[in-house]
């Protein structure tokens, strides 16, 4: 028993680091599909005719 704070301290660490590892992952997730939607955006805009 002496050592369960030091186990809690770990996992929540242990958590901490999934959360920011997940969280990276997101934002370049996010960065390249935003290139790819402004990309195929401008080319439907190219494509439309202008009135």
């Amino acid at each position: 028993m002496k050592f369960a704070p030091r186990e809690r301290g770990q996992g929540f660490l242990e958590y901490a680091l999934l959360i920011v590892l997940v969280a990276v992952v997101i934002i370049i997730v996010i960065a390249i599909m935003g290139t790819r939607l402004s990309l195929l955006y401008s080319q439907i805009t190219s494509a439309l005719p202008i009135h």
